[in-house]
């Protein structure tokens, strides 16, 4: 057992050099009698080498977490991953994702790289991450990260942590507002919709739509002002089926998902919308 005696100081300079966690810095010191060569050896076997060797591992398990702010105009949804399905399930291991979810939310990052940089529990997320790698011996990451801000946002997970869901809304949250986003993100996650509505579909998948509804109408024969007519038909049937405000509402067919928020509120619109599927 070693009788050396490791400062506050040591374990710090250590953990800056490293991004290893204090407890653990102090307890790799102690193993390497102070020495910082073998402590940054001795994190390694211990940490920092089960993620490299697991980083061909493929993660396609996970939770996804959706969160909205206490005032309901900020969300998050963090999709942390898994190697296996016994991992996901453990609650240990969604209570971690619920902690990154907070952070995110109270912090207000950008990008996944942010916020794996802010603080947890006396180190970054980044270092938590790579504890929980070596405590549970799969690999894991935060490989997804989305956000909305609007005027109302609604967080919704669904499937046991599967799906994650954020629908931002053009009115203020209340009570009805709340309940309709509900309502949208179930159709979201069931629905998988490419975008709002047609004018938000991203350009390059409008001109494969577009081809290819062309070339269908062509090998059927068509030729002239009709090619482009019944191209344009087909268009609108994708956009009706793949774009949420058209799409027919799952919870009452008669309507568009557009019908049922105006029935709700005058105007009430979706102005975004975030999805997340674990694998």
């Amino acid at each position: 057992m070693s009788t050396v005696t490791i400062s506050a100081a040591e374990v710090n300079k250590l953990r800056q050099q490293t991004g290893a966690g204090m407890m653990d810095c102090r307890k790799a010191l102690t193993e390497s009698e102070g020495d910082f060569e073998k402590a940054i050896d001795y994190l390694r076997k211990k940490g920092q080498k089960v993620a490299a060797n697991r980083s061909d591992r493929e993660a396609k398990e996970g939770v996804a977490i959706a969160k909205a702010s206490a005032d309901n105009t900020y969300g998050v949804i963090v999709n942390l991953s898994s190697e296996t399905d016994f991992v996901a399930k453990n609650q240990e291991f969604i209570d971690f994702a619920q902690e990154i979810a907070d952070i995110a939310l109270n912090s207000k990052v950008t990008s996944a790289e942010e916020l794996k940089a802010q603080p947890m529990q006396g180190a970054t997320v980044a270092e938590k991450l790579l504890e929980n790698v070596a405590k549970i011996g799969e690999k894991i990451d935060i490989i997804r990260f989305e956000t909305i801000t609007a005027p109302a946002v609604v967080p919704y997970i669904h499937a046991g942590y599967r799906i994650g869901v954020l629908v931002g809304l053009n009115k203020p949250a209340n009570d009805n507002v709340i309940a309709a986003g509900k309502d949208v993100a179930m159709q979201i996650a069931a629905m998988n919709p490419l975008a709002v509505d047609a004018d938000n579909i991203a350009p390059e998948t409008l001109e494969r739509e577009r081809a290819i509804a062309i070339e269908q109408v062509m090998a059927e024969g068509k030729t002239g002002d009709m090619v482009e007519k019944i191209a344009q038909g087909k268009l609108n049937k994708f956009f009706k089926e793949n774009t949420l405000l058209p799409q027919a509402f799952v919870k009452d067919n008669g309507k568009t998902v557009a019908d049922y928020l105006k029935s709700v509120e005058a105007d009430l619109t979706v102005t975004s919308f975030k999805r997340i599927a674990v694998g």
